[in-house]
């Protein structure tokens, strides 16, 4: 006993303190992410199932609650097999024994270190409860693929809590310790389930699983998580990896391992529709385009099930699940039915319905196109069976806020984080074109503009000689000029013309400054006349943020998207203190201006290049299309008074969409599934004017007062001090359209 004064004192077992992951919850307490070496999730003793307690009882010490910290049979066994190999094995040790090894000890197979663990058993037993042992040991065991304690290999494993493990699943678990690296069943599933199948024998031998539970374990088959990732309440991955990096940044490197828990304002209804709303945009997208073909090919075997298993398994190594589309290897091809069988050897059949996508592709005799045997495919699974997709090479964003104080309530910044960690949200400068007519209308009512001022749909031609090299002649989408209209009519048929016309009047810089209170950059936006098509640059946060200002009445608010930050023990570190349209945050515009903008978008929605949002049947939607040059961007920006969301698609590296493809047909569809989800039953905002806002009628032709109302006149809103004169003079809109004398000036 002279080790005993020299063993290390057992205050790291009494004051436990485990390195816990930084974790990720949305704004109703649902995990969202987890970082750390370590993948780790506590339970108490009083927490874990007796089937669990089972498991691990049978397969490392079954007389655990019997002996004092070593079984003497088995340390007897062991002795004898290092006489044998000469010091090189040693026999099973007890659940005490593997906590005083895995919490003071190395792994070397020596006899002084087995002496030292021996006695550290007989300390640990004197000092601490059987239940404070095995609890221990359930929470710092490492079971492979990063998982330490069986509440986190649980969810790694089989994407489940420790409460919902089958009798099976435990022995599964239980299983690991011995060989947790090379045995698990992600690395060698045959070699898991060898160990699983003793386990359960054990299990039954003892007397803790009856001979029915035990047979119908043995049948059980194996289910995985097929992501081998950590399954959370649902995937919102670029909010978790925004939420790591501003944590880090602010704790530091120990965020990591203390346990903090960041709670965020994404809700889980929003982001699931926001995600859903995404990937089926991208997938509808992609499918208007065509299949171009398989992701790859693996040769197989011609014959022997082993042989092909393993072609398949090792075909597939490099290709993960992303957005839902789960690759697999074809073993079977003909033009009406395909054979496919997935990761672990899961076999599927794709009939005549599942392979419309693809069906040139099943004919085609170029081999590089062609579906066959050995082909790599996505397969999408749908409420009929299984289709073959493939997966998009446009990108995506979509992000929503709310507008009284900026808090974000989903943000999906692409397809599949792990496809692509590029946040589109925040990361993606592009060019907004058309939803950025807003903002240079708003300018143009605080320069005396009205929504009944006409304006000529015509022609612009800016000749080489004034534009000091190259012609610029721009164009309307459609090709056509409609002559002279209301600047009401002109944002809801998104005309370009018309927009340049108005931006010329009130000049580039005037706008270029008046931009800035919507939060953007005036360096990305030149004052140049092309400004008025959205020849900048934004990203979607910017875009929302901006709409939100519209939205909430004239106040500008920040996006923000972490509620509060808390240790381990439950304590805050950081709150956040947004700023609350009308409370504190900062006027930005006139509350008429948002008011009178907000019914301009309104009209974008209800007769506009956006009239498809009225399936949705709401009355108070509100936003802008947008399709840039060549068809590079398509937005859509859209709101009500509660919420603002803005959806883009591209290519990362920018290029033509498709002839086809504008913000109404590529965008406003991610945008209208979304909304379509998150405000069903949710009552109708009103729109009430402010003080100073009149409604009058007017000449739609001539955009004049006519307080008669005759026949074909409309109703429109004005600022008390701008309405327009009464009668049937064009003169007012003439004035609206006289250039600038400096045209070059504006242009470039």
């Amino acid at each position: 006993m002279l080790l005993w004064p020299n063993l290390p004192s057992l205050q790291v077992l009494t004051d436990y303190r485990p390195k816990i992951p930084l974790r990720v919850y949305s704004a109703e307490g649902d995990l969202i992410g987890e970082f750390g070496e370590e993948k780790r999730e506590i339970v108490k003793i009083q927490n874990v199932p007796q089937v669990v307690k089972a498991a691990i009882l049978a397969a490392e010490d079954d007389r655990f609650y019997q002996h004092g910290g070593v079984d003497y049979m088995g340390v007897a066994r062991a002795a004898m097999a290092n006489v044998r190999s000469q010091g090189k094995r040693e026999g099973a040790s007890t659940i005490t024994m593997q906590v005083a090894r895995t919490f003071f000890l190395t792994r070397e197979k020596t006899f002084a270190r087995k002496l030292s663990e021996v006695l550290l058993a007989f300390k640990i037993e004197a000092n601490l409860t059987k239940d404070q042992i095995l609890e221990l040991y359930i929470n710092q065991i490492f079971l492979g693929n990063r998982a330490y304690g069986f509440g986190s290999a649980a969810n790694v494993y089989f994407g489940k809590s420790l409460t919902d493990l089958t009798p099976a699943e435990a022995a599964m678990l239980a299983g690991l310790p011995q060989a947790p690296s090379r045995a698990n069943p992600f690395a060698n599933v045959k070699r898991a389930q060898e160990r699983q199948r003793y386990v359960l024998r054990r299990m039954n031998e003892v007397g803790w699983l009856a001979n029915d539970q035990y047979k119908k374990a043995l049948a059980e088959p194996l289910r995985l998580n097929p992501s081998q990732h950590e399954v959370f309440a649902f995937r919102a991955d670029y909010v978790a990896e925004m939420a790591r990096a501003a944590v880090i940044e602010q704790f530091g490197e120990s965020g990591y391992v203390s346990g903090l828990r960041v709670h965020t304002t994404i809700r889980r209804k929003d982001q699931e529709a926001a995600n859903t709303a995404l990937r089926q945009g991208l997938l509808d997208y992609d499918r208007r385009h065509g299949y171009r073909g398989p992701e790859g090919f693996v040769d197989l075997p011609a014959s022997g099930e082993d042989d092909i298993d393993e072609a398949i398994e090792e075909g597939l190594q490099d290709h993960e699940t992303l957005g839902e589309l789960v690759p697999a290897i074809v073993v079977q091809a003909a033009p009406h039915q395909v054979k496919a069988v997935m990761r672990r050897g899961d076999e599927v059949t794709i009939g005549p319905e599942g392979l419309k996508f693809v069906a040139r592709a099943l004919v085609d005799k170029n081999p590089d196109r062609m579906i066959r045997r050995g082909s790599i495919v996505r397969l999408q699974a749908e409420k009929g069976g299984w289709s073959i997709a493939q997966l998009p090479k446009a990108e995506s964003a979509f992000v929503s806020l709310d507008p009284a104080n900026g808090a974000m309530l989903s943000l999906a910044g692409g397809f599949d984080f792990n496809a692509n960690k590029f946040n589109h949200v925040t990361q993606a400068w592009r060019q907004p074109g058309s939803s950025f007519k807003p903002f240079i209308y708003s300018a143009a009512l605080e320069k005396g503009f009205t929504p009944a001022t006409v304006l000529n749909d015509a022609p612009f031609v800016i000749d080489a000689a004034k534009t000091g090299g190259q012609l610029w002649e721009p164009h309307n989408y459609d090709g056509k000029f409609e002559g002279p209209m209301r600047l009401r009519t002109a944002l809801a048929k998104s005309k370009n013309m018309i927009s340049i016309r108005l931006l010329q009047a009130i000049g580039p810089g005037y706008a270029q400054d008046y931009i800035q209170r919507f939060g953007f950059d005036p360096k990305m936006h030149p004052a140049y006349l092309t400004m008025a098509l959205g020849a900048g640059n934004a990203t979607p946060l910017q875009m929302a943020a901006a709409y939100a200002v519209f939205a909430n009445g004239g106040y500008r608010v920040k996006p923000w998207f972490i509620e509060r930050v808390e240790d381990n023990r439950g304590q805050t570190l950081y709150a956040a203190k947004p700023e609350t349209a009308g409370v504190d945050a900062e006027r930005v515009i006139d509350e008429r201006n948002a008011f009178i903008m907000t019914t301009l978008m309104r009209d974008v929605v209800r007769y506009g290049t956006a009239a498809k949002a009225m399936a949705l049947g709401r009355q108070d939607l509100a936003g802008k299309t947008g399709t840039t040059n060549d068809h590079v961007d398509a937005w859509f920006c859209g709101f009500n008074g509660r919420l603002v969301g803005v959806s883009w698609i591209g290519f990362d590296t920018p290029g033509n969409l498709g002839n086809n493809e504008t913000g109404g047909a590529a965008a406003l569809p991610i945008w209208m599934a979304y909304a379509g989800k998150v405000l069903k039953g949710v009552p109708e905002t009103e729109l009430t004017p402010p003080s100073g806002v009149v409604a009058v009628n007017i000449n739609p032709a001539t955009g004049l007062r006519d307080p008669a109302g005759g026949p074909g006149r409309v109703l429109e809103y004005f600022y008390q001090e701008s309405q327009p004169p009464v009668g049937d003079d064009t003169s007012f809109a003439r004035d609206a359209t006289r250039p600038s004398d400096d045209v070059k000036s504006q242009i470039f």
